[in-house]
C-alpha cells in the first residue's frame, strides 16, 4: 500500500525535515511539496543501496593496502618511521589509538586498520609533500595493493578520491539523486575490481543500485534533468 501524503502529512515532514533540507528537492520539483517528499524518500532509498557497494570498496582498499605496507614495514607499518609518514597523518594515527584505548579495545593492527578512515587510505595514495609519498609509499609498495590494473598514483588517487566525496555525501545525508549515479556505481565497480575482480563480482550480484536506480528513477529523471540546468553543473 502506497503512503499517503496528505496535507497534514505534507506539513509535519517538511517541518521535521526542515525547508532548508528540501531546497534541492523543491527546487527539483518546481516547489511541488509532495513530490520533493517522494523525490527525497527515493534519494534516501539510493543512499541505502549504495552503502553496500561502498563498504565493500573501503574494505578491500583498506585491507590491500595494508597488506603490502605490512610486507613492507611490518605489521606495525604506522608507527614504522621509514614510512615518512606527515605529522598530520600521524596524528590522525594517534587518535585512531586513544580512542581504542578509550574503548577499551586492543591497540593492534586490526583495530587500528579497522578505525582509520576511507578518507585517510585515499591520503596515502596522494603525492604527499614534496612528493614523498609517491617516492615512499606508491612506487615501491602501493601499485601492488591494485594487482588487477596497471596504475599511476593519479590514476588511482583521483577516482578513489572522487567516490570519497560521494560516500561523503551519503555519510552526511545529502541529496545524491542529482549525479550520474550509473557513473558512480561503474566507478565503485571498476576501482574494486583494480583489487580483486572476484569482490567486484561479489558486490555488483548483491547490490541493490540498479534496481532503485531502474525503479522510481524512471519517473524523477525529467525533475533531476531540470535541476541540472538550473545549477548549469554536470554531475
Amino acid at each position: 500500500m502506497a503512503f499517503q501524503y496528505d496535507t497534514k502529512t505534507q506539513i509535519a515532514l517538511e517541518a521535521t525535515l526542515t525547508p532548508d533540507r528540501l531546497t534541492a528537492y523543491m527546487a527539483a520539483t518546481n516547489n511541488d511539496l509532495e513530490k520533493a517528499l517522494k523525490l527525497y524518500t527515493w534519494n534516501s532509498a539510493l543512499s541505502s543501496a549504495f552503502y553496500g557497494p561502498l563498504q565493500g570498496l573501503e574494505v578491500a582498499l583498506r585491507n590491500s593496502m595494508h597488506r603490502e605496507l605490512s610486507r613492507a614495514y611490518g605489521l606495525n607499518w604506522y608507527d614504522n618511521p621509514s614510512t615518512s609518514l606527515t605529522p598530520q597523518t600521524m596524528e590522525r594515527i594517534d587518535s585512531v589509538k586513544e580512542n581504542l584505548k578509550r574503548s577499551k579495545k586492543p591497540i593492534d593492527p586490526p583495530h587500528i586498520v579497522a578505525e582509520l578512515s576511507f578518507g585517510f587510505w585515499i591520503a596515502l595514495l596522494g603525492k604527499g609533500p614534496k612528493d614523498s609519498y609517491s617516492q615512499k609509499l606508491w612506487r615501491p609498495i602501493l601499485y601492488k595493493a591494485f594487482p588487477h590494473a596497471k596504475l599511476s598514483r593519479k590514476q588511482a588517487h583521483f577516482p578513489l578520491n572522487y567516490l570519497r566525496f560521494f560516500r561523503n555525501r551519503i555519510a552526511h545525508h545529502e541529496p545524491i539523486f542529482n549525479r550520474a549515479l550509473n557513473k558512480d556505481y561503474s566507478n565503485i565497480l571498476k576501482t574494486t575490481g583494480w583489487i580483486c575482480t572476484e569482490t567486484e563480482k561479489w558486490i555488483k550480484h548483491h547490490s541493490r543500485v540498479e534496481n532503485v536506480l531502474n525503479g522510481n528513477g524512471r519517473a524523477f529523471s525529467s525533475m533531476i534533468s531540470r535541476l541540472r540546468a538550473v545549477f548549469k553543473e554536470t554531475f
